[in-house]
């Protein structure tokens, strides 16, 4: 069974939707019920940056090799990871709301992620605007390195060295040090994995689909 993987992510995507509203949760204060969020909005951001590594892999690839595959998968893989940092962006503004009192706070964590965002889509109108195919795979996979580093600065480095009300940053306690006990970590780990394991198959399909129309469209074999 080739596609083992893909039916146990649906299976682990399943149980911690399931398990992530009926598995009792610590009470925290401030917090509260709403920490089962974390079930639905950090897989959401391992999940991109598992994409967006193997994007980065992949560019690095099409340009040592000039391979017209890798920089397909690179740019598919891209463009998997945005459905996942929109739908992360949009359950942490809504936990934002209820922990701390607003849907954007100035907090050096969400400001990372809007302007990650926004170099990532620069990446796709970067690429739409490039005809030739060999020169929109060099200049892209370029760009596409350089907005990786970005993000990682952005999202990880940054908000570690200074004021932040993100868990684990600036100076705060991760989740893990107080409040995550083992009902939550029976729920989280599989959802972190479920998801992974969800996005590296929609990458699949769309490279796939991404093969398919160069080749019935534009003749590519």
């Amino acid at each position: 069974m080739k596609n083992w993987w893909k039916i146990l992510g649906v299976l682990l995507v399943l149980y911690s939707i399931i398990g992530g509203f009926l598995i009792p949760v610590p009470a925290v204060n401030r917090v509260s019920e709403s920490i089962r969020n974390l079930y639905f909005h950090v897989p959401m951001w391992f999940a991109m940056i598992v994409l967006a590594t193997i994007s980065v892999i992949y560019s690095v690839i099409a340009l040592s090799k000039s391979s017209e595959d890798a920089d397909i998968k690179s740019s598919q893989s891209a463009s998997a990871a945005i459905p996942f940092a929109l739908i992360g962006l949009i359950t942490g503004s809504i936990w934002a709301k209820f922990t701390w009192g607003n849907f954007w706070t100035n907090d050096p964590k969400l400001n990372g992620v809007a302007a990650s965002l926004l170099i990532y889509l620069a990446y796709f109108v970067l690429r739409s605007s490039i005809a030739d195919e060999q020169k929109k795979a060099r200049i892209s996979s370029i760009y596409n390195i350089f907005a990786y580093v970005m993000m990682i600065v952005f999202i990880l480095i940054i908000p570690r060295f200074v004021d932040s009300l993100h868990p684990g940053n600036g100076g705060n306690m991760a989740f893990g040090k107080y409040d995550l006990d083992n009902n939550m970590r029976t729920v989280f780990y599989p959802a972190c994995i479920g998801w992974i394991l969800m996005g590296v198959w929609f990458t699949e399909i769309r490279v796939r689909t991404e093969k398919l129309k160069r080749k019935y469209l534009y003749g590519n074999d």
